[in-house]
C-alpha cells in the first residue's frame, strides 16, 4: 500500500468515526497538514521574493490564468517562476497576495505547461543540485 493510500484510509476512518475530525489537523506526530502547507507557502514566498529582487528568475503573480480566467473562479491567485528546468507554480488565497512581493500581471504570462507536483519537485531538485 502506498503512503497516499494509507493517508486516505486514515482520513476516511477519521471522518467515519470521530465527529470532530478535521483532516487538515492530521499529523505525522510533528506537523499537521496545516503546518506543512504554511511552511510551503512561506518557503515559496521567500524564494520567489528573492528571485524577483535579484532578477535571478522570471517570477510573477496574477489573479488570472494565462487564458484570462480567474483562478478558481476568484478569490485565488497564481505565482509562477520560469526556471532553466521549466515552469513551477502554486495557487494561494487572495489574503496572501502581499506576502509575495513580486511583479503582478493582468494574467499569467505563460500557458500552463502541464507540470505535475513530481515535475515541480524534479525541477527544484535540479536547481538545488546545480543540475539545471
Amino acid at each position: 500500500m502506498e503512503y497516499k493510500d494509507v493517508v486516505n484510509e486514515l482520513i476516511k476512518w477519521g471522518k467515519d468515526n470521530v465527529p470532530t475530525f478535521e483532516e487538515n489537523e492530521l499529523s505525522d506526530g510533528w506537523h499537521t497538514f496545516d503546518d506543512l502547507y504554511e511552511f510551503r507557502k512561506l518557503y515559496n514566498a521567500v524564494l520567489f521574493n528573492e528571485w524577483a529582487a535579484s532578477n535571478k528568475y522570471e517570477v510573477h503573480k496574477s489573479i488570472r490564468h494565462n487564458d484570462g480566467e480567474l483562478c478558481f473562479d476568484g478569490g485565488w491567485f497564481i505565482v509562477v517562476a520560469i526556471l532553466p528546468s521549466g515552469q513551477i507554480s502554486n495557487h494561494y488565497k487572495m489574503d496572501e497576495w502581499d506576502l509575495f512581493r513580486i511583479p503582478a500581471k493582468d494574467k499569467a504570462l505563460y500557458p500552463f505547461d502541464g507540470h505535475t507536483p513530481q515535475m515541480v519537485m524534479n525541477r527544484l531538485f535540479k536547481l538545488a543540485t546545480n543540475n539545471q
